[in-house]
């Protein structure tokens, strides 16, 4: 072959289909880590669960492929955008400092271009194929999380994620009006869940990172108070999301599964914090968030499973 009689750093530099292949995929795989792809699987968790809540039985698998599709490229361009304009920061980082803007791996302009593609094609395929009013939502949680929280919040306040956490509350009520074209009140409090569940679930994420966190000036709450201090705080916000949660089943009349699991999965996410309060560290945190995320899945399963239950 031509490129073996050629010397070993000029036949390298000749692209060949598997080279041409590795870096295609490598491309790929950079703007598919720039959409956060573990945010939005969270998010989405919450999205069918309120479709079926709404509906009082499954939806039609159409509807609920497209309000995923919908919801996941909604999602992925907000997150791509957040990565854009936090690039500096996750450089400082070591969190995020092999995140594909940091690395150089795709380029800000790119990657500017590409997240606002995605809120474009995201919200005239949910006006298209859902509703407006889903679409808009959509919208309105990217611009919020984008704007309010990314933008304004978190760079000033150590209550940035409180008020920044209703952007990852949305997708509840996408998911309620998805089906009704409304909103009611067991969509708000399926969106108040995630809301209230936001703090205690990123403070302990925060806890671990409070050293990144401080390095790259971000006034987490764990930074500007302390780890103890903030602990107390996640305690709080916990008990306040198992609270909000038991509210479901006056509010839409879910059943016993539902009921039982928001007990029992609350109560090991309250003893978690407590946990968290008597051994403030690092370690003790991750093991609390990690729950979080189990904690807020098993609820919303739970949603779907009860309605489900009971309709057949």
């Amino acid at each position: 072959m031509i490129v073996a009689a050629l010397p070993d750093d000029l036949a390298s530099a000749i692209p060949t289909p598997a080279r041409v292949d590795r870096r295609t995929l490598s491309v790929l795989r950079a703007y598919f880590m720039l959409t956060k792809p573990r945010v939005i699987e969270l998010l989405l968790v919450t999205t069918v669960p309120a479709m079926v809540i709404a509906a009082g039985k499954l939806p039609g698998i159409g509807l609920i492929g497209a309000v995923l599709l919908g919801g996941a490229l909604s999602a992925g361009g907000a997150n791509t955008i957040n990565c854009w304009i936090e690039r500096d920061r996750d450089q400082v980082m070591k969190r995020t400092h092999s995140r594909p803007l940091p690395q150089g791996d795709v380029s800000p302009r790119a990657a500017l271009i590409f997240g606002l593609a995605l809120e474009a094609i995201a919200f005239v395929w949910l006006a298209i194929t859902v509703n407006l009013l889903s679409a808009a939502l959509s919208v309105t949680a990217m611009l919020f999380y984008v704007f309010v929280y990314t933008i304004w919040l978190k760079p000033r306040s150590p209550q940035n994620i409180v008020i920044g956490g209703a952007a990852g509350a949305v997708p509840a009520l996408v998911g309620w009006a998805s089906v009704t074209g409304s909103l009611a009140v067991p969509a708000w409090i399926m969106f108040a869940i995630v809301f209230c569940w936001t703090p205690p679930h990123f403070w302990a994420l925060s806890v671990r990172y409070r050293d990144d966190y401080a390095k790259a000036g971000i006034p987490m709450l764990p930074v500007v108070v302390g780890i103890a201090a903030a602990s107390r705080q996640i305690l709080v916000y916990a008990i306040v999301t198992v609270v909000v949660s038991l509210a479901l089943v006056p509010a839409s009349g879910v059943g016993w599964i539902y009921g039982i699991t928001a007990l029992f999965s609350g109560g090991m996410f309250v003893a978690g914090a407590a946990s968290l309060v008597a051994d403030p560290t690092p370690e003790r945190a991750m093991k609390l968030f990690h729950y979080s995320n189990t904690y807020l899945a098993l609820l919303f399963v739970a949603i779907a499973v009860d309605v489900l239950v009971r309709a057949g």
